[in-house]
């Protein structure tokens, strides 16, 4: 089984072992008391000396360091460090924490230990650091290559069943094992992900204890901010690794903390659907007893009520009771559901495709113009493409219902141009110029969604 044949990787530990031979810090305390001392900083503050004056205090002693303002710019400051038989400036910096670059401490030896940690693994190890990418165990037993398999395995049994792009094809999917200490266990309970391709979130994270990274199976160095973590997956690798990892991350439910506000693409991995399970229940409900309703989408819902299920969907996810018992106006439900495609960070329309699409409309020829679109629709990511497609099946069936609910395609294509899309830029004049573009779109999409899509 899988689960025998996997061996955990061997962290490689050359970089953790020169960490703890990195010189320690020392604070050599000024002897004087100095005047105007900033109250941030400690005795190790020598007031206002040279250059010179501050190699002569440090000279000797490996790791050692002082503060001094600088002599040609009063009011600023520097630490003088000593390492590698040389005194080194760097100009320090305060905003309620400590900096000399892009990281932040909470006290100046916190930094000074960081500074002599990297200084002394750079100097040891450059060219060691710049191999580590060469030859990752991510890609020998990365975790999600046996996700891969699996997923189109399945997939290919029911391609037919959504769009053929949407899954990576099995022929080109590569046989290896699977790793990560962290994810074994997910993955092996969890076989049916849709194989969507997703960019890790990465952040930068601060490790408590000794850290590997993922990807190369280096120590993770440094006191604090060592590397990356993806907030959706929980993949730690180096900043340095993190350029190199796939778009593989299979995020997490246990770190997805709300439905409302969160990617799409994101949403559906962590809940193994192919569209936001929002956009299929509230969908369900709709055609269920909702799609005679006059002025379906246009009339709005309670606000009050709408953002009860809004909170619903963000505390039970799936498992929301949004039935007739709970909301009898259907109106709610219709509301909910465009809150929610308007509160995507990133609207089912990217930003990337938005003015491709608006170019694409404003092509007077109907058939160039179906043909332009078509095309602009296959750069959406694949949860994307699936979303919008179900969403025009489901509003073509509004239409269906016309002379009750008095709602055509160029009506739902008012109400939801600019749900479904926005420009990248925050842009009120691009907002109203292109408005008759989105609604244009939107219309186009529901009269053609069988050819379309």
């Amino acid at each position: 089984s899988d689960a025998e044949e996997y061996q955990p990787p061997i962290w490689k530990s050359y970089l953790y072992q020169l960490q703890q031979e990195a010189p320690r810090p020392k604070r050599i305390i000024c002897p004087r008391e100095v005047e105007n001392r900033p109250k941030y900083y400690g005795r190790e503050f020598h007031g206002i000396i040279s250059r010179e004056q501050a190699d002569e205090i440090l000279a000797g002693v490996e790791g050692a360091y002082i503060l001094r303002e600088s002599q040609r710019q009063p009011g600023c400051y520097t630490l003088a460090l000593r390492f590698g038989n040389q005194t080194l400036n760097y100009r320090l910096f305060y905003d309620g924490k400590h900096f000399v670059g892009e990281k932040r401490f909470e006290s100046i030896h916190d930094l000074v230990t960081d500074g002599l940690i990297t200084l002394y693994i750079e100097t040891k190890a450059s060219e060691y650091i710049s191999k580590m990418t060469t030859n990752p165990i991510y890609e020998h037993i990365g975790y999600a290559t046996l996700l891969r398999e699996k997923v189109s395995r399945r997939l290919s049994r029911t391609k037919n069943e959504s769009r053929k792009a949407s899954v990576t094809s099995e022929e080109n999917t590569p046989v290896e094992k699977i790793t990560s200490l962290v994810r074994r266990a997910a993955l092996t309970q969890n076989d049916n992900h849709f194989n969507y391709e997703k960019a890790h979130n990465f952040k930068v994270h601060t490790f408590r204890g000794p850290h590997w990274c993922e990807y190369c199976a280096n120590f993770m160095w440094g006191l604090i901010a060592q590397g990356v973590r993806c907030s959706d997956c929980g993949l730690n690798v180096h900043k340095q690794c993190s350029k190199y990892v796939p778009n593989d991350c299979q995020p997490d439910l246990k770190r997805i903390k709300r439905v409302y506000c969160c990617d799409l693409t994101t949403l559906v991995k962590a809940h193994n659907t192919q569209r936001p399970m929002v956009v299929d229940s509230c969908i369900r409900e709709i055609e269920a007893r909702g799609l005679k309703s006059e002025g379906l989408y246009r009339v709005s819902g309670f606000t009050e009520h709408i953002e009860d299920v809004k909170m619903a969907f963000d505390r039970d996810g799936d498992k929301a009771d949004i039935s007739a018992s709970i909301y009898p106006d259907i109106n709610i439900i219709a509301g909910a559901l465009k809150l929610y495609f308007r509160d995507l960070p990133i609207p089912v329309i990217t930003y990337d495709t938005y003015s491709k699409f608006i170019e694409a409309a404003k092509i007077s020829n109907p058939d160039e113009r179906l043909e332009a679109i078509h095309e602009v629709l296959m750069l959406l990511p694949a949860a994307h493409y699936e979303t919008l497609r179900y969403l025009m099946i489901h509003l073509k069936k509004v239409t269906l219902h016309e002379k009750e609910n008095f709602m055509n395609a160029e009506n739902l294509g008012i109400v939801f141009g600019p749900t479904l899309m926005r420009p990248p830029e925050d842009s009120t004049l691009a907002t109203l110029n292109d408005m008759r573009y989105q609604k244009l779109i939107v219309q186009i999409l529901i009269e053609n969604e069988d050819v379309l899509f």
